[in-house]
């Protein structure tokens, strides 16, 4: 489902992720770890097309798509979602303003209709009452004011409506407490299914604990240095990365 070989990128002039190969399957959920620096989040803007990050070489497909051929707004539409680990605060754009023309505009890319409102209303609202988010907040300037959880709900509110085909989850534990982690966590279980890939790219083991990997990669020097099952977070979290900077 999603392919990434020999990926190299650069950031301002310098080489953060140094020929990187992962493939994720559709149906599984893999987590990425690494200590800071490592280029995870690189990754994850590399992949969703942000300016400034340059891709020198290697390959990214999505269901055979070439990913880094498209546009950011082109890859979102083809089902790539990225949650932000810092999301930005846009003035004068409501919540509910922001969802209605991401979901249009996916669907358009499918040439369905518009939603109508009515229907989008509801939608949002089911949504919203599953991640315990008030109605009140969909009014509201897009991340503007929000605390650090609110805006994690409200990335995880994106994805549940969007339900993207391939979704990057950067550090979306972080500013979470634990009651809000656990219902970001059960939203993100729900959407799993055998149509779908996940990539969770994290520092701690605490999120693996509710979003359970089928696999986890090491991420080290700008390269994936050790690849296992969910025992390998476990590992990490007694151990640390320290032998894997090393290797790398």
């Amino acid at each position: 489902m999603f392919e990434v070989k020999d990926l190299h990128v650069a950031v301002g002039g310098a080489e953060i992720i140094k020929g990187l190969t992962l493939s994720v399957p559709a149906g599984e959920t893999h987590a990425i770890m690494g200590p800071n620096g490592a280029g995870k989040s690189t990754l994850s803007y590399a992949l969703a097309g942000r300016d400034g990050y340059e891709v020198t070489s290697g390959t990214a497909t999505l269901n055979g798509e070439d990913l880094l051929a498209l546009e950011p707004e082109a890859r979102a539409a083809l089902g790539l979602f990225l949650s932000f680990q810092y999301p930005v605060e846009i003035p004068g754009l409501s919540a509910f303003a922001f969802l209605k023309a991401a979901l249009n505009a996916q669907r358009k890319s499918r040439g369905e209709e518009p939603m109508p409102s009515p229907e989008l209303l509801k939608l949002l609202r089911e949504k919203a009452d599953a991640l315990k988010i008030n109605q009140d907040m969909l009014k509201r300037a897009l991340n503007v004011g929000f605390s650090g959880g609110e805006k994690k709900r409200f990335e995880a509110l994106q994805m549940a409506v969007l339900e993207p085909r391939f979704a990057i989850l950067d550090e979306t534990d972080s500013g979470l407490d634990i009651d809000a982690l656990k219902v970001v966590a059960a939203n993100v279980n729900a959407l799993r299914g055998p149509e779908r890939g996940m990539l969770v790219i994290t520092h701690y083991q605490r999120l693996l604990d509710y979003i359970k990997p089928d696999r986890v990669h090491v991420l080290a020097a700008g390269r994936i240095a050790a690849s296992g099952g969910p025992e390998l977070a476990l590992e990490l979290e007694r151990e640390g990365y320290d032998k894997y900077l090393k290797a790398a």
